[in-house]
């Protein structure tokens, strides 16, 4: 399965003042200072031992200032920022923040990384030590909690030296744009969907007739079942590793993954962790896993995001390459505060491939007493292409409508919810009528759903 690395590029800079007077007492400082007015408990009878006070006083002040003297300037110590994984929703982020100065004392350093809310709810303050002319580093974990571009801000430092009477204030300039991915589902968690796309493909291997369409299409890597005298011998020698060539007999299908990003995909939706994500977010690491699963069958993918104008246009294509500019698009579709165009959506899809293929279409149909706009769009596509129209149900309206009602107002909800249910059922109904393969369901269980009928689709060689 293909997973690619996806990070942004480490990032340093050296250290500046915070501010003109970027420095203080310490918590330890003024605890000697206060110990210092145990002397008025014996001076109220012995009145000269209150003078120790002020010597005492004095000697903790003299003391922080040379130990504040002795605290290199903040211009002398760099700061740097690396992701060491590629932040995505659904998984935990890790971050390396790095400390390196050449000064000939040892700092304890206090870092507090500024980074905006979609990565982290609440910023801590993480200890730090770093010793003179060896880098100090530390990490930690995030879990992002938003999809899209964010702006990661400055590294804030506090540093003292062991003695620690006096701290200084310095701030990195650590700002860079940030990337947040969608569900980025690994090999593990499509372990079953493999396997049967692996079977699938050896059945329509067994069933193609040789002699019928061997007109040479391109090379790929050997795969168990493969005819030995398909075999390129020359690739082989190249690469290391057995290639395949590949016949128009076994020319690739196109994928079409349509998603709408209006304003019905702004609904937020709890998932098992108490993440809220948007139905926009969950549709996005639908795309991923069937984009993935899809290549991996040796179909093309496709991708057309689109609200009242298209957001990101992606013609079907294979290769690694091809899915990170999938990935890239699906990052940066953003949900809008209004209806989708989609008839609109339909006419460009229509231009953008004019050949039979496979158009898998997640939305949500709006709650009023009109036919949806989307259900017209879809229709329209039939008449060319094999749609599977994905409607997103909302949690809470499926429970309520389940709920056993407990009083008059609990009722009359559950009378709502239900009359939605069968209304979407209805326009579901009509567009299976007319060809269309649809599913209804919940955000946490479409990705599974989808991948099971695309499978199923390529078992039935509609395409």
């Amino acid at each position: 399965m293909l997973q690619p690395t996806l990070h942004p590029e480490p990032i340093t800079a050296p250290c500046q003042p915070r501010g003109r007077f970027a420095f203080g007492l310490t918590a330890r400082a003024l605890f000697l200072l206060g110990a210092g007015f145990l002397w008025l408990i014996p001076g109220y009878y012995i009145p000269r031992l209150a003078y120790i006070m002020l010597l005492w006083d004095g000697l903790v002040l003299l003391a922080a200032l040379l130990d504040g003297l002795r605290l290199p300037n903040p211009t002398t110590i760099t700061a740097g920022r690396s992701w060491l994984s590629a932040p995505a929703l659904g998984t935990m982020a890790e971050i390396e923040l790095s400390i390196t100065h050449q000064n000939p004392i040892l700092l304890d350093c206090q870092l507090l990384d500024d980074l905006p809310a979609a990565l982290l709810e609440t910023p801590a303050t993480r200890p730090l030590r770093a010793w003179p002319r060896i880098p100090a580093t530390l990490r930690y974990t995030i879990n992002p909690r938003e999809r899209g571009d964010v702006e990661a801000g400055a590294l804030y430092l506090r540093y003292h030296s062991t003695l620690g009477l006096v701290s200084r204030w310095a701030i990195a300039p650590l700002a860079q744009p940030i990337r947040v991915y969608p569900d980025l589902r690994t090999a593990e968690d499509q372990q079953l969907f493999l396997a049967k796309s692996r079977r699938i493909e050896q059945q329509l291997r067994q069933m193609r007739q040789r002699g019928l369409g061997r007109e040479f299409e391109s090379l790929r890597e050997y795969r168990p079942g493969d005819d030995l005298r398909d075999l390129c011998w020359t690739a082989s020698a190249r690469r290391g590793d057995l290639v395949t060539r590949q016949y128009q007999a076994e020319r690739s299908q196109s994928v079409w993954i349509v998603l709408d990003t209006g304003r019905l995909l702004r609904a937020r939706v709890a998932d098992t962790k108490s993440n809220r994500y948007t139905k926009l977010d969950y549709a996005c690491s639908t795309a991923v896993a069937l984009a993935q699963l899809a290549l991996y069958s040796g179909d093309r993918v496709g991708l057309l995001g689109y609200g009242r104008r298209i957001q990101q246009q992606l013609l079907p294509n294979r290769g690694a390459a091809h899915m990170r500019q999938f990935l890239e698009s699906l990052a940066q579709l953003e949900s809008e505060p209004s209806e989708a165009d989609h008839l609109r959506a339909t006419a460009i899809l229509g231009r953008l491939q004019p050949r039979r293929a496979l158009i898998l279409w997640v939305t949500d149909l709006a709650e009023s007493s009109m036919r949806p706009e989307v259900i017209d769009g879809a229709a329209q596509l039939l008449h060319r292409h094999v749609v599977l129209f994905v409607a997103m149900a909302q949690p809470e309206v499926a429970a309520i409508a389940r709920a056993i009602p407990a009083n008059v107002e609990e009722m009359f909800r559950s009378a709502a919810a239900q009359e939605m249910a069968s209304r979407r059922e209805l326009l579901l109904a009509r567009l299976r009528d007319q060809g269309a393969i649809t599913l209804d369901t919940l955000p946490s269980q479409m990705t599974a759903s989808v991948l099971n009928h695309y499978l199923s689709i390529k078992e039935r060689a509609v395409l």
